[in-house]
């Protein structure tokens, strides 16, 4: 590694190491043409990477997502303020030189906590669940990420490995980018520098608002009303009418193991809010009506 990787390397450092992966950075060319991946991924249901094809850009678009997939950087809608694909026209263009198109099914494993990291992913479209812990052990829901995330920044900046496990919630479709192109590509765009420097920002704030949602929430109800409102800003949409709307990935359960209680508190006090008329579940999809009622139990 030059001088300047090392750099970069230095000055992303961090406490944080939520979030990497290796698994499209390899592959072989199939019959058809397509390039199919043939890393050490296993997917829940005995599903193996033979079952992952990565595709170029112009392929079909995967089905189920819960957003539209885009045909390329510039023309995606999921694009947000603040997340490292909102980056310029011309250095998202290199970006895009530099990775391929991944399609992941449902419940399919992306990468395990403790491997090499020797890519990182942005999701286009599609839910990611991260976990820490030990298969053979308890282990934790970190967060939930969809479109516009980076999986795997702090990981391949410090040359480390995975802390986390990442599991496709829904079907997904993601651009790798392999840790020395990523490099690379840091070196000669500042503007990159600089996002990235936000994206590992904000994933200091997440694990914050876990740490405060588990210790300083008093109650259930307030653990709860915290982990939607949590949800609804990572992954939901704000409306005109002021509310939040986001999809309901989660069991009751794991969103139990998130707020440390049970699964028939959760179903009861999910219940009381629906009766408040705070919160609505239709179609597997979340609306906050009151977000600010809430904000009041915290």
């Amino acid at each position: 590694m030059d001088a300047s990787s090392g750099e970069l390397n230095d000055a992303f450092a961090g406490p944080l190491g939520i979030l990497a992966s290796p698994v499209a950075c390899q592959g072989r060319t199939g019959d058809s043409g397509t390039v199919e991946a043939t890393g050490p991924i296993e997917r829940e249901r005995n599903m193996t990477m033979a079952d992952i094809q990565i595709s170029v850009e112009e392929q079909t678009k995967p089905k189920h997502t819960n957003r539209s997939s885009p045909l390329g950087c510039a023309a995606c809608a999921n694009r947000r303020p603040g997340w490292f694909c909102s980056l310029g026209s011309a250095v998202l263009a290199d970006l895009e030189l530099a990775t391929s198109t991944i399609s992941l099914p449902s419940q399919a494993s992306l990468f395990t906590q403790g491997e090499d990291a020797r890519c990182l992913y942005l999701i286009c479209s599609g839910y990611l669940k991260l976990t820490a812990g030990r298969p053979e052990d308890r282990h934790m829901i970190v967060r939930v990420a969809g479109p516009g995330s980076m999986l795997g920044l702090y990981a391949v900046l410090s040359h480390g490995v995975y802390e986390v496990t990442a599991e496709s919630l829904t079907p997904a479709q993601l651009r790798p980018v392999e840790r020395e192109r990523f490099l690379s590509f840091l070196r000669n765009h500042k503007e990159a520098q600089l996002r990235a420097v936000q994206c590992i920002c904000q994933e200091y704030r997440f694990a914050l608002q876990d740490a405060c949602r588990i210790a300083l929430a008093e109650t259930v109800a307030a653990r709860l009303a915290r982990l939607l409102t949590e949800l609804a800003h990572q992954i939901g949409e704000h409306t005109e009418t002021g509310e939040y709307r986001f999809p309901l990935l989660l069991t009751h359960e794991e969103m139990a193991s998130m707020t440390c209680t049970t699964r028939e508190t959760v179903t009861r006090t999910l219940g009381q809010f629906r009766k408040e008329g705070w919160i609505s579940i239709e179609e597997s999809m979340v609306t906050l009506h009151h977000p600010g009622k809430l904000q009041g139990l915290l």
